[in-house]
This record gives structure tokens, sequence and C-alpha cells, in this order.
């Protein structure tokens, strides 16, 4: 049986003259459950992030400006919001979470975190509305336990994976791609393992050409034994930060082949969902739910 990480925690409120939707945590396991895809017992409550872990990724100096909300404005405004004792208390509970994903996945081919894909987050620092970065967290405690010894990252959120490319540099045993809009956020991109940059407006047929062209390749040559899959669903037409032309189905092929491709590779999955701004939450919360859906459907 898929698992799911998911807590009410999950829930917050941005300060008022924020845009963007955070009503989907609460919206994606409430339509899931209604449509049936999932049942209540497959959701579980991540535990709070353990100082010891935390550090293992990010830095002291880091954790005690938050601890002591004394960020300086300008390290705020990089994160996107003032820093709240909740926000905190939130972050570490998806990292858990993300951490708890990789575990059952490693049971049950896959496992999934409503949140996460906070990957604008640094080791000594926050960017982009990322205060940790549960993907980091999550290899580095795998590796540290032994628990995985190769790791690859795949990085589907139209943004690119800034935090973890950099978070990973010179580390051989965890693989970072990202394919991301060349044009989009961050403006100043860090390097890598392999980075695919779009054009605005790249389709559907051509995302897809280059993800099956690129990730049975990476599988072979880089041989992990672990895999975290960043499924946003920014890179949708109808999303107002996203710039490129990817239908809901063709989102949905996307999240396919990625679950086809490891399950036939006998790869565990852990699962994080990312960013999704379109207008409609509608829209985010269909191409989220495929999501469960396909992983349902090729794990199962």
């Amino acid at each position: 049986m898929i698992k799911i990480a998911y807590s009410p925690i999950y829930k917050y409120q941005l300060p008022e003259g924020h845009r963007f939707p955070m009503d989907k945590y609460e919206l994606l396991p409430e339509q899931l459950l209604y449509e049936g895809t999932v049942k209540e017992e497959q959701f579980f409550e991540p535990d709070c992030l353990s100082e010891e872990i935390l550090l293992w990724t990010h830095t002291t100096d880091y954790w005690q400006k938050l601890q002591a909300l004394a960020l300086s404005r300008k390290e705020e405004r990089a994160i996107g919001f003032p820093m709240r004792a909740d926000l905190v208390t939130r972050g570490r509970h998806i990292a858990q979470g993300t951490i708890q994903c990789a575990q059952f996945a490693r049971e049950k081919g896959v496992a999934l975190n409503i949140a996460g894909g906070t990957h604008h987050a640094f080791a000594d620092r926050g960017e982009g509305f990322c205060v940790f970065n549960d993907f980091a967290i999550a290899a580095n405690y795998l590796l540290k336990r032994k628990e995985a010894e190769r790791i690859l990252i795949v990085d589907l959120d139209v943004h690119q994976g800034n935090g973890t490319a950099k978070i990973f540099q010179g580390e051989p045993r965890v693989f970072t791609f990202s394919m991301h809009g060349e044009r989009n956020y961050p403006l100043r991109k860090e390097r890598s393992d392999l980075d695919i940059g779009l054009p605005d407006n790249t389709t559907g047929e051509v995302y897809l050409q280059k993800l099956e062209a690129i990730l049975p390749k990476l599988l072979r040559q880089h041989q992990p034994d672990m895999v975290f899959y960043l499924a946003g669903v920014d890179v949708l037409t109808t999303d107002r930060l996203g710039r490129l032309s990817l239908s809901v189905q063709a989102c949905k092929q996307r999240d396919q082949f990625v679950f086809e491709v490891c399950r036939a590779a006998k790869l565990p999955v852990a699962v994080s969902m990312g960013g999704g701004y379109s207008q409609r939450i509608a829209h985010i919360i269909e191409a989220h739910a495929n999501t469960y859906r396909v992983a349902s459907d090729v794990f199962g």
C-alpha cells in the first residue's frame, strides 16, 4: 500500500497580499480521498525533524538564526515572506515527511509527500519560499545511515533546483538532474550534475521527448539505488510563473514515464510535490492528483 506524508501543520497562512494559492495542501488530500484514489489509512503524519539530522545538511549559523527568528530583512526577502516560528516547525515536519517517504519507498516502491520539493533552500540560507531543503536532508540522511549508496535527484519543477545543486556539488554519490525553464527563476543558476534549460513556451511534446531521451540513460550511467522525484506542476501552460506550455495530460504523461522507468529498474521513488501557481486552483489540484493516480497505477 502506497504511503503518503500529510499533516495539518502543512496548512498555513501566508502574509496578507501574498498572491500564491496555498489551499492545495488541504484540498489535494480531500480530492484523493473523495475520488477513491487513496484511503485514509495510507496517510501518515510525519514527526518533527530532529536538530541533529537537520544539521547534517544545514549550517549551525542558519539554524540558530531561524530558532531566534533573527533573519535579516534581506534574508527574509530572499525567502519571500517574514519568518515565523510556525513556518520553521512546518518545514521540519515536511523534511521529516520526505525522509519517511524515502524509507517507505524502499519497502513499497514509491511514497509521496503532499508538500516538499523545497529545492531553493541552500545549506546556509533559504530562498524562493523554501526554508529547509527536504530532498537534501533526506538524501544526506540515507547516505549517513547507509540506507543508500547512490542517489539520483530528478527535479522537474519549472524552476532550477539551485539549492539542491549547490549542496551536492562535489558529492559523487548524489547526481542532481534539473530540467527547467532557462529564463525562469532563479536568475543566477547553480550547476547541477545535469541541467536542461528549456526555452519559453516549450510544448509537452518537446518536453517529453527530451525527458525520454535523458532519464533512462541517467539510470544506466549513475546506477542509483534511490530516486527522489520533484513533481512540480508549474510546467503547465496555465501557470502564472511557469512560462512553459504543457497541458495537464502532458504533465501526467511526464509522471507516468518517470514512474514506469523507475519501476522497470526496480528503483524506489520518493516524491515531493513542488510548485504550482495556476490561476485556477482546480488546475493545480488536478495536475497534482494525477501524480498520485499514476503512482497508484504503476506501483499498486
